[in-house]
Parts: C-alpha cells; structure tokens; sequence
C-alpha cells in the first residue's frame, strides 16, 4: 500500500466517519418525520423541533466533523518551519567553472559531457511543461536538467529529496517538481523522433566495416546489438509493486536498448518492469515492430540467448 502521511491518515479516518454519521443522521431524520419516537436513537431535537430557536441548536455532529477536517486543510504546514541554510554555489561552480574548466568533474556530477548536455537543453527548452503564463518565472531549463540529472546519477540517500535540494540550494519541492518537468519532456514522443534517428549510410557503413575488422566478413551485416538492462529502483512501488521484482531480487525496470558498436543509440524502450524477459521486452522497441523498413535483407542485430532467434536477430550463443 502507496506510504501515506499523518495529515493524509487523519483526514482518510475523518471523512469515513463523516459519511458515516450522515448515513445515522438521514436514518433519524427518516424515522422523526415517519412519527417514530425521537429517543430511540439519539436525542436530535434539532432535526424534529422546527420551533425551537436555530442560535441554541447543538451542532451536528457531521458538522463537527466537517469543520474538523477543514482545519486539517487549512494550513499547508502543521508543525512549526524552521529556515534551513542553502546556497547555490554547487550550481554556480558547476556552469561556470567546472563545466569549462574540469569537464571531467561536470561529466561525474551530471554523468554526461558539456557538449551532450547542451544538446540536451536545446532539445527540451521548448516543451510547454518549461513555459507558463505566471509573473513568477520558472528556473533556467539547464538548471532543472541539471537538478534532475543529478538525483538520477545517484541511488539510496544519496537521492533523496532532501540531499538533493541541499546539494542544488533549492526547496524540497522544488527537486519534485523539476524532476517532473524534465521527465515529461524527455518522454514526450516528440523529443524521441527528434533525439533518436535512424543511422545514414556513412554511419551504417562505418559499423559494418568495424564488425568486420574485429570478427569477420561474413558477420558485417550484423551491424546493431540489443540488450537490456535493470535499472534498480529506490524503492518498491505502490502500485502493482511485486511485478517490479527481477530475478536479482531487487524492485527494477526492464530498460531496452539498440545500438551501433559506436554506442551510437538507435532505439530504446522504458517503463517496463523488472520482472519482464528480455525476450518480450524488446518485442515494444521500434525496431521490432519496424525492423522490415528499416533493415535490408541481409542484414541483422546482434543478441544474446534471451532473445528469440530470427533471420533478422541472431544469438552468437545459439546453434
């Protein structure tokens, strides 16, 4: 079950007894006007009493209730803020000195080059989930790519919510919320055709070519490779949670990727659980829907023994 806080367990067990003393009360009210007697159940002089003065009628309990669970509401904090010192410093050494300076330091913060992160700025900045129409403008786009890239480069505490916005000198969440930001740009099917395409003819002859070089003739037409990969998650999921559970007992996703012997990326697939084979996993890449457009005849990908054989997918593995 999806972890709840205090605030939202008192609200859950207020709003079924408020449901449930409507229910008693529209039962008595019931009961009053059929001309049952107004002491069965609970004195509500109240609801029979139309004489009676409305300033010295109790209130009803479903009002208390009610009024309860408003003031739970009411205030965003219950418990008293105390300012926490931040400074973005690391944010400031990072664009302007490290990143020109040490790009080995930014590439082990941002796990990327300068130059592959620029590009990646480029190609999100103009996602609607970057622009509003509010006076308060949002952080520069490069520096919400970086806050999300650093919590991905990390695993455990180290990702928290908290060490990450200590790290960046931003509010708690702040670092959901640009992470938000920056997945929904980068799963936009938009961003996918614009980031991803197919190799051109030089490309493709320069893979075939390096195959060749380092196995043989024959196997030069075997110029892509798949494979897949877990990428641990932090925690169980909410939902759906055992289905996450791989076979190195970790809660994971089945991440797919294809590409060229110069880790050039053609295709990938994301989003599916741990528990999923290879095999079926990359049955939802592109290239297999798609690989009689996009391979020749005789041309194939490189696999291993998790992937079905076929005349355009081979197993070196397999006989």
């Amino acid at each position: 079950m999806p972890w709840q806080t205090e605030r939202q367990q008192a609200s859950d067990t207020l709003f079924k007894a408020f449901l449930v003393q409507l229910v008693v009360e529209a039962d008595v009210a019931l009961s009053s006007a059929a001309g049952d007697d107004e002491d069965d159940l609970y004195d509500l002089e109240a609801l029979s009493d139309d004489e009676s003065d409305d300033d010295d009628e109790p209130p009803l309990a479903s009002q208390t209730i009610l009024e309860t669970l408003a003031g739970i509401h009411i205030n965003h904090y219950h418990s008293e803020r105390e300012p926490i010192h931040k400074s973005h410093s690391h944010l400031h050494l990072l664009f302007y000195d490290w990143k020109f300076n040490s790009p080995e330091i930014f590439r082990s913060y941002l796990r990327m080059t300068p130059a592959c992160f620029d590009k990646l700025v480029e190609s999100i900045s103009s996602h609607p989930v970057f622009h509003n129409a509010s006076s308060n403008l949002q952080m520069p786009v490069d520096q919400q790519l970086a806050i999300a890239l650093f919590r991905f480069g990390h695993y455990g505490n180290a990702a928290s919510t908290v060490k990450v916005a200590l790290w960046a000198g931003v509010g708690f969440g702040t670092v959901q919320l640009v992470t938000y930001r920056v997945m929904t740009a980068c799963c936009d099917e938009s961003f996918r055709r614009s980031a991803l395409s197919f190799p051109d003819d030089t490309t493709k002859a320069e893979a075939k070519q390096w195959i060749e070089d380092t196995s043989c003739y024959a196997w030069r037409n075997g110029w892509l490779m798949v494979d897949g990969t877990l990428i641990p998650l932090y925690a169980r999921p909410g939902f759906y949670g055992n289905t996450w559970y791989d076979r190195k007992s970790n809660y994971s996703m089945n991440v797919q990727i294809i590409n060229t012997p110069s880790l050039c990326i053609v295709d990938y697939c994301v989003g599916l659980p741990g528990s999923q084979h290879d095999a079926t996993a990359w049955e939802e890449t592109r290239m297999f829907q798609e690989h009689g457009s996009l391979l020749q005849d005789d041309e194939w990908i490189w696999a291993d023994s998790a992937y079905p054989l076929r005349d355009w997918c081979q197993s070196p593995y397999k006989k």
